[in-house]
């Protein structure tokens, strides 16, 4: 799985970071992709952090 943030989508809520704080950080205005390339283990964290995403700002591919 592929992760990335939509910068202009992104209100900085924090939420991603909150479920998948392996993945996810908080930047000064938006957050931000520590790991591009999701292992495994946090790709469910992923989709979940994509879901409760307020405007849709994460986007993945398989």
């Amino acid at each position: 799985m592929n992760v990335r943030i939509n910068k202009e989508a992104c209100i900085a809520c924090g939420v991603c970071a909150d479920i998948a704080p392996e993945v996810f950080t908080m930047g000064e205005d938006a957050a931000e992709v520590v790991l591009e390339d999701v292992p495994p283990e946090h790709e469910e964290a992923v989709r979940d952090a994509a879901e409760s995403c307020p405007t849709e700002a994460i986007v993945f591919s398989e």
